[in-house]
């Protein structure tokens, strides 16, 4: 198929970096640029993704000429009037982009073979600035746990936030360990959470030896159901870890309330949600502590990720102690408790650095994707929208929506193997938990099974084109008139 690009966003010339085209190449989402002519635009050869890692690993730095860089093979073009059927005989697993040139041999199209395009659910927002701080780690050879970007990034989160204290480790689900651990949580206690969440939250109180209790969702903001928490109070509960799923942030003055009243502790499960708040006030600042992720599909991301984040200095530096397997930092090789290693190393650190940096950026790009979507699908009666309650800001982490599948006349399997033959992706609500094996439990939480039977995520990056988010949409419309 012919490609509905502009050109001119891949033309990269004889003097141009590999700095330079990296951006051109992350932001076409191709994987090639085009070499030409300076004057002319004369096409001379194509660079690809592949091309700039073999230079990188021959030792070529970000600041080389692209003359300088090898390049394999030589690109197949064809003229502007070569027939669609002789096109299709050229591709192959090694040829997937062709030029079409005009009688002067500029690029006036590309011809894209689809076999390998698809439309991620989630992507990170990457430019030259993750790949500076890298290099100045891998250059300075602070690359481990140890170097500047650890508190920077500690700092920028907390900060950003509006809490005291911020302690980095490798993931979210290690974050939710942290804090429970350092809260006292263990054996013979229970923590009450959402059923309708990622196993890590449960996980993690496992971990403890405690006991994840399971409560409905909310039919409205999807997050745990308020009126049902008290009901599932014991003797043995010690915390409440509310998930602000989706992006959107629960309900937490009457959460807060409930806590207070029975003396638990509450810790906000923002993994989904950094940026988000709750009557203008952001999550992570509105309990005890809370937890984030920054796994690769998450607002920011560092690869792999997660930050507590509390008022509480005891709590903070507990989690500090705990993260580095227990050694007390004033006396080295020196273990007053069992510890872990929970370590989030500089070189992650950095791209943290770099992706708070433009934190808002982001998110206000992702706002624009649901805004979009909501525009798209807006009126469609057997559509529920994402939750979007007055008290709260939410930053939609991934798109999702509920199919009225009685209405529509399909189901959520239905549309997902639609948009897998037209190289989509897309996402099931999570399993209820008390529904896994792990967990399985006797109770039925009606709201929960329902999200998960007819809720999909659909793709959010941040990036996303308006073309892209049309094309999902219309597939979706299309469906329901079948």
């Amino acid at each position: 198929m012919k490609m509905n690009i502009k050109i001119e966003n891949l033309l990269i010339n004889r003097n141009s970096t590999i700095r330079e085209i990296m951006r051109v190449i992350n932001a076409n989402r191709i994987g090639v640029s085009i070499l030409v002519e300076k004057e002319s635009n004369k096409f001379i050869s194509m660079v690809t993704d592949g091309d700039i890692r073999r230079a990188l690993l021959k030792g070529f730095g970000l600041n080389s000429c692209i003359d300088e860089v090898p390049r394999v093979g030589n690109a197949t073009t064809v003229q502007s009037d070569t027939p669609l059927s002789d096109v299709m005989q050229l591709f192959s697993d090694k040829i997937r982009v062709i030029p079409i040139l005009d009688n002067k041999y500029r690029v006036i199209d590309l011809h894209l073979s689809d076999n390998r395009r698809r439309i991620a659910v989630a992507q990170p927002f990457f430019d030259d600035k993750e790949i500076d701080l890298v290099n100045e780690c891998i250059v300075s050879g602070w690359v481990s746990s140890n170097g500047k970007f650890v508190e920077k990034f500690e700092e920028m989160v907390a900060r950003h936030t509006g809490t005291k204290y911020a302690v980095s480790c490798n993931s979210g689900t290690s974050a939710l360990h942290l804090i429970l651990m350092a809260h006292g949580i263990g054996a013979g206690d229970e923590v009450i959470i959402p059923s309708l969440t990622f196993a890590a939250t449960a996980n993690a109180v496992t971990y403890t030896g405690a006991k994840p209790i399971f409560v409905d969702s909310d039919i409205e903001t999807w997050n745990i159901d308020v009126s049902k928490i008290e009901i599932a109070i014991t003797k043995n509960t010690k915390a409440i870890i509310p998930v602000h799923l989706y992006g959107h942030p629960a309900d937490m003055d009457p959460i807060n309330k409930i806590a207070k009243e029975f003396d638990l502790i509450v810790i906000e499960d923002a993994a989904e949600a950094q940026g988000a708040s709750y009557k203008n006030r952001m999550v992570g600042s509105l309990s005890d502590a809370a937890t984030f992720s920054f796994f690769g599909n998450k607002i920011i991301t560092t690869g792999e990720g997660g930050m507590v984040v509390t008022n509480n200095l005891e709590i903070a530096e507990k989690c500090r102690l705990l993260r580095n397997h227990g050694m007390t930092k004033d006396k080295r090789y020196w273990h007053e408790v069992v510890g872990y290693n929970y370590r989030l190393t500089n070189i992650q650190a950095a791209i943290g650095v770099a992706q708070m940096g433009k934190i808002d950026l982001i998110i206000q790009k992702k706002l624009s994707v649901a805004k979009e979507y909501n525009n798209l699908l807006k009126g469609v009666e057997w559509i529920t929208l994402p939750p979007n309650k007055s008290f709260a800001n939410s930053v939609y982490w991934l798109y999702t929506i509920i199919i009225n599948e009685d209405k529509a006349g399909f189901d959520v399997n239905t549309l997902m193997k639609v948009f897998k033959k037209n190289k989509i992706d897309s996402r099931i609500v999570f399993y209820p938990l008390h529904t896994l094996p792990i967990y399985k439990t006797n109770e039925e939480f009606p709201v929960s099974e329902k999200l998960h039977k007819m809720g999909i995520s659909l793709p959010s990056a941040p990036d996303m084109d308006k073309k892209d988010i049309k094309e999902i949409t219309d597939i979706i419309i299309s469906q329901g008139g079948l």
